[in-house]
């Protein structure tokens, strides 16, 4: 270090923050999750997302103001990201924030201490800057013995915050560190606001004082508000004597590992080719990192299409450092060994940060060998400098799921740009052909009847919570063939509108009920209940009578139906409750089925689930029915509501007023959520929950379908009777049914054993036709044949005795259809005919896409299996074509 000041590590930084403005009587606030409660936030950008609504005046606090570390991810820049040492996808925001207790003077004067007594920044290298018209933020900097010299006055763009066209606005304050000459571009004007390295902003001071009016008038606030924000990374450059946040130590710590994995060399003042890669693998993991570790699950759109598209580039840029397996949870685990202690919960969630990372790095791999492929041979086509078409790259995109940003990623790197405005129009194409499939359905609802309806009626009145049987509700309409008409008449298919209701309308995966609708002799069987923007639809059949708008009627639900979707609609709230206690916190639900005799429920995990942990779900969710434990259903507001826990869907809507659905005691429920279906008084009501599958939805989604009350009986007596039928097949009373099994699974092993050595000894017909059929190479023979009734392990059996029987120079290319269906290759030579030219490596990777596969190996053995048997005789045929023969 040059300067007489410490060199503070990246933790101590942080630490000496938060302490300085505690110390000044500012609340320290621990960071808030990367997804925001806010709806217009995607993802946390600043420290302030916190305390928007303190800003808003809808809260206050006793304190002066507040403090924190706030964990942002920021994607806006993400091409620039490894290109500079200043731009990164993740970062930590040291803050300062207050609500009218702390005043510009005082911001400023903090600010310059915290600078340069804590940090001991030597003044003469900090630069200022203050929005044009702003002199009382240039007199205080002044004041308080700063050189003029040493600010600057920037426009609207650079030193003025507002929240939109109207609203609170202020001037900015910007704090520089000149990093010095060497690092700078060299022009004698360069100051801040260079697009150089040379000044590095590290802290930005935000005055919220002003109102902006729609005419443009500014007038103040009732009070200033004051938001500030010292970059840590940048922060930690500074402290120690680095130019690029890259080159401190947590960065360092993750740039070192990749350097170990891959083999490359970082250059810390080069920031193209490799270097630019371990930057960007380095950053990228913190973000996958923290983004999973919050409930964030790859997705193809939202927060999960900004992780997918991390994830997927730091990938990326290790396969062009020649990483070929599997190597970002190393990385996971190095973030959590580095920045662990500040942030504990990414220890708690380390199994399901590994899991997803392992699975989509598996999943993009497949992705990118098969795309890199369709890609090379396209560049490979093109003139020096010519740009990729708009329909390759759409093709890349549509076909093998190659991200965009990736395809010119790779096209520039080969020298070659990519018609972006071609892709755009093949995706408009896509999205065009997808709105004809629809054949208008989507766009008929626009205008149609319901819309219309609901501009006129009242919103149907629910009343089913109390009530089954309800007398008086009025037809406020009748909707038939999609329009309106006066009255129904017997054998009408008809949907009835009424002002008030006990029928439930289908609405957070419960079905709608059914039950009857009556007026004397009039009645209409009720088969469905629906919801259109607020009117409750009830889907009948008139039976007998007629029914006009404004009749008076009775209206009853069906209460055995209704009884047995009670039940299993708490059997999902258990089951979400058990699922969260066995897998982790981050299982979220992702949609559900509630229906009469069974239930669906689909929730975000990365893996399939275990038997071990299937059973352990089951017996939670039965002990709590076993336990008979109360469910009990409480009206609050909504703020209320999240402070007792209750779990709220995630991405839905609720207004000021929730209903609160708790099972078990109420100072600590098994489950509590946010819920307005029906439900069971008491768990003994559901008698008995079963688990009868489990299985993928898509990617990090998983679905579970279950029976309970009569429905597991059902289930259960389906079970047994099947296995009284296998008993008295196998002749056998039930309970000998498994070792009568067993014994024939042994019978069966050991005539597959006899006949597979058959198949594959030296006298088999088939491997000795295939000897007869060798062809000369250049220098050795090859046999080329598709075998029958093998395992793909056992084509090394055929092998053997292909070179026991060859006594020249041989190799072989074989392939087999595997029971499960599946193509298997083999490419396998002696030591003499690899010497002649032979690479068993080269020729299965030629030949496995032909099967939808992938594989490898040593030049004198490799293997592949794949997808697609249909594919091996043209395998076969390219493997001939390489081979010359």
């Amino acid at each position: 270090m040059t300067e007489d000041r410490p060199i503070m590590s990246t933790a101590e930084i942080r630490s000496a923050f938060l302490k300085f403005f505690e110390d000044k009587g500012c609340k320290l606030y621990p960071s808030s999750s990367l997804v925001p409660d806010d709806p217009s936030l995607l993802l946390a950008n600043a420290g302030m997302n916190q305390f928007k609504e303190y800003y808003q005046g809808k809260k206050t606090m006793r304190e002066i103001g507040a403090t924190s570390c706030q964990k942002c991810v920021r994607t806006n820049d993400i091409d620039i990201i490894g290109a500079d040492g200043r731009h990164a996808s993740f970062f930590e925001m040291l803050g300062n924030f207050s609500f009218g207790g702390v005043s510009k003077e005082q911001a400023c004067a903090w600010a310059l201490e915290l600078s340069t007594k804590v940090f001991k920044l030597p003044i003469e290298r900090l630069y200022f800057t203050v929005f044009t018209d702003d002199d009382e933020t240039f007199d205080i900097w002044r004041k308080l013995g700063v050189e003029e010299s040493h600010i600057s006055r920037l426009g609207e763009d650079d030193n003025f915050w507002a929240a939109g066209p109207t609203g609170p606005c202020g001037p900015c304050s910007e704090i520089y560190y000149d990093m010095g000459e060497h690092v700078g571009c060299g022009r004698p004007d360069c100051a801040p606001g260079c697009d150089c390295d040379r000044f590095l902003e590290y802290w930005n001071l935000v005055f919220t004082q002003f109102d902006r009016q729609e005419d443009g008038s500014m007038p103040e606030l009732p009070h200033r508000n004051l938001d500030t924000g010292m970059g840590l990374e940048r922060m930690s450059a500074i402290m120690q004597g680095k130019s690029s946040f890259f080159d401190s130590d947590i960065m360092q710590g993750l740039i070192k590992l990749g350097e170990e994995i891959s083999g490359a060399t970082y250059v810390s003042d080069d920031y193209t080719g490799p270097s630019r890669s371990l930057r960007i693998i380095a950053d990228h993991a913190r973000s996958v990192d923290f983004l999973i570790s919050d409930g964030v699950l790859p997705g193809n759109e939202g927060r999960g299409y900004v992780l997918r598209r991390l994830l997927r580039r730091a990938v990326f840029h290790g396969r062009l450092l020649g990483v070929d397996g599997p190597f970002l949870g190393k990385f996971i685990d190095k973030v959590n060994e580095l920045m662990g202690d500040a942030y504990p919960d990414l220890l708690k969630n380390v199994a399901l940060v590994q899991g997803i990372v392992n699975a989509e790095e598996e999943r993009f791999s497949t992705t990118l060998d098969n795309g890199r492929v369709y890609l090379d041979e396209a560049l490979s086509k093109l003139a020096e400098g010519e740009a990729l078409d708009g329909a390759a790259a759409f093709m890349l995109h549509d076909t093998f799921g190659f991200p965009i940003d990736l395809t010119v990623e790779i096209a520039e790197g080969a020298g070659h740009a990519v018609d972006i405005d071609g892709f755009n129009r093949e995706m408009e194409a896509q999205r065009e052909r997808a709105r004809a499939n629809v054949k208008g359905d989507a766009w008929g609802t626009f205008n149609d009847v319901w819309t219309e309806l609901s501009d006129k009626l009242p919103a149907t009145e629910f009343c089913g919570y109390d009530l089954e049987t309800l007398e008086g509700a009025r037809v406020l309409a009748l909707v038939r063939g999609g329009e309106r008409v006066a009255n129904v008449h017997p054998g009408d298919e008809v949907e009835v509108v009424l002002d008030r209701t006990p029928f439930y309308g289908e609405m957070g995966g419960q079905m709608g009920d059914a039950g009857v609708i009556t007026m004397g002799d009039t009645i209409l069987t009720v088969s469905d209940t629906k919801v259109h923007n607020g009117l409750y639809a009830h889907v009948c059949v008139a039976e007998g009578g007629n029914l006009a708008e404004g009749n008076a009627v009775c209206a009853a639900v069906d209460h055995h139906r209704r009884e047995l979707l009670r039940r299993n609609h708490t059997a999902t709230h258990l089951l979400d409750a058990a699922l969260k206690q066995v897998l982790g916190e981050h299982v979220n639900q992702a949609g559900s089925l509630v229906a009469p005799m069974h239930l669906r429920f689909d929730f975000t995990h990365f893996e399939a689930l275990s038997t071990e942990q299937l059973k352990s779900i089951e017996e939670l969710v039965n002990r709590e029915i076993f336990a008979a434990k109360p469910v009990v259903t409480r009206v609050m507001g909504i703020e209320e509501a999240k402070a007792a826990g209750a779990v709220a869907l995630f991405g839905e809507k609720y207004g000021d007023v929730v209903r609160v659905v708790s099972v078990g005691e109420e100072e600590r429920p098994f489950s509590r959520e946010l819920c307005g279906g029906t439900h069971a008084h008491n768990t003994a009501e559901i008698g008995l929950f079963r688990i009868v599958s489990e299985s993928s939805t898509g990617s990090n989604v998983r679905r579970i379908e279950a029976v309970t009350s009569e429905g597991a009986v059902a289930y259960l007596e389906e079970r047994a009777q099947l296995l009284a039928d296998a008993a008295s097949s196998l002749k056998c009373r039930v309970d000998e049914v498994p070792a009568r099994i067993a014994g024939l699974q042994r019978d069966l092993r050991e005539a597959n054993q006899k006949l597979k050595a058959a198949l594959t000894g030296g006298s088999s017909d088939a491997i000795g036709s295939a000897i007869d059929g060798a062809v000369d190479a250049a220098g050795y023979k090859v046999v080329i044949a598709q075998l029958s009734g093998l395992e793909g392990a056992e084509l090394r059996n055929v092998w053997d005795t292909i070179r026991q029987k060859v006594s020249a120079p041989v190799a072989c290319v074989l392939a087999t259809v595997t029971e499960k269906g599946t193509p298997a290759l083999l490419a396998a030579a002696t030591d003499d005919a690899v010497a002649s030219g032979f690479k068993a490596g080269d020729v299965i990777k030629a030949i496995a896409p032909c099967v939808d596969g992938r594989g490898g190996g040593r030049p004198t053995m490799a293997q592949a299996g794949g997808k697609n048997a249909d594919g091996i005789p043209a395998a076969l045929a390219a493997a001939r074509e390489m081979l010359g023969l």
